[in-house]
């Protein structure tokens, strides 16, 4: 791959960074969506921020949907977008629509724990 290294420090140049980020690999896009823990959880686990996954409870902080909270139905690393169980646009036409929300624009309220390794890894820290 000539568009990404993974040795690339960062620049200011606002074309670079996005470049970077589009054309990163999946298993780099996956680390891209850590999602914010709220101050209980950060308390509780000792750690910021966590990987998304379905069945994470969240809260949105920005858009149309400010203040509501789901659980996550869909994670799509290709699209980078996540999809919330409950958050749905309208259509003129009166069909519902998935909403999909960029994860920087949430926060993590409750953890989905019924992965061992997800478990573990918490637990440690």
């Amino acid at each position: 791959m000539k568009d990404w290294s993974k040795s690339w420090k960062g620049s200011k140049q606002p074309r670079k960074q996005r470049k970077y980020s589009y054309n990163a690999p999946l298993h780099i896009i996956r680390k891209m969506f850590s999602v914010a823990l709220n101050k209980e959880l950060r308390k509780l686990h000792g750690t910021r921020n966590v990987i998304i996954r379905k069945g994470d409870k969240v809260k949105v902080l920005r858009g149309q949907f400010k203040g509501k909270s789901g659980k996550v139905d869909k994670v799509s690393f290709v699209r980078r977008k996540i999809v919330i169980f409950g958050i749905d646009l309208i259509k003129k036409d009166g069909n519902k629509v998935p909403y999909n929300i960029h994860p920087s624009n949430l926060v993590i309220t409750e953890l989905n724990l019924e992965d061992k390794k997800r478990k573990e890894k918490l637990g440690k820290k």
